[in-house]
């Protein structure tokens, strides 16, 4: 069977005949809402249907059960930022280049999807192991060591005395850190340092996109 969805006054949506896409669409923002404000413990499929619009019938045809409905809100998040990264970084490209890549990329999809923090916080304190598992399947980062060319460009880099020695590892989890925290700690960032300014704030990642990769390169490079 087909639906189409049509917004009520009452700010949710109802499922209607036509468009099974939008209907998949329309779940998946649902899911995004109660994952963010429950966590996936917390959530309820019946919940999710309810901020749907549909039935929970419906909400098990399209996803069986609440945690391939996790992993398909994950997927969605990470479809364009993943293979885009994984051809970048697996690229011939110069390291420092990459490093610019990687964390402007990071910041722009952290900042497109700031529901993402809430499902990875709550995984982390009831299920570490799964979240593990439903990283590598969605973005094959342990699988598809789609990260391995850039550690041997670290590497070569050390060889070539053009940056200090240092472990790839942490090189790899600093990038990550820089570009994350500021939307880890966005409420007193944007209360404290911005006046809660949203405008100030979004420049403020602007800038981030430019600064944190060359405080990084800076910090490597060999004098």
């Amino acid at each position: 069977m087909l639906y189409s969805l049509k917004y009520t006054s009452s700010n949710k949506y109802k499922i209607m005949a036509g468009n099974n896409k939008n209907t998949e669409e329309i779940i998946l923002a649902a899911a995004k809402k109660v994952f963010m404000q429950k966590g996936k413990a917390g959530a309820r499929m019946q919940k999710i249907a309810e901020e749907a619009g549909i039935n929970k019938s419906l909400l098990h045809y399209y996803f069986r059960s609440k945690d391939k409905l996790f992993e398909t809100v994950f997927r969605d998040t990470f479809k364009d930022f993943m293979p885009k990264i994984a051809e970048f970084m697996s690229s011939d490209l110069p390291l420092f280049e990459k490093i610019k890549y990687f964390i402007e990329s990071y910041i722009d999809m952290l900042n497109k999807n700031p529901y993402i923090f809430s499902f990875v916080l709550g995984e982390l304190n009831t299920n570490p192991e799964n979240l593990v598992e439903i990283m590598d399947r969605v973005t094959g980062i342990i699988s598809e060591d789609y990260l391995g060319k850039f550690v041997e460009q670290i590497m070569e880099g050390i060889k070539d005395e053009e940056i200090i020695q240092l472990d790839a590892r942490d090189l790899i989890i600093n990038m990550i850190a820089l570009s994350v925290f500021p939307f880890l700690a966005r409420p007193i960032i944007l209360g404290v340092f911005f006046q809660n300014d949203l405008d100030l704030y979004n420049k403020f990642l602007e800038r981030r996109k430019k600064e944190v990769p060359q405080f990084i390169i800076n910090s490597i490079r060999k004098k």
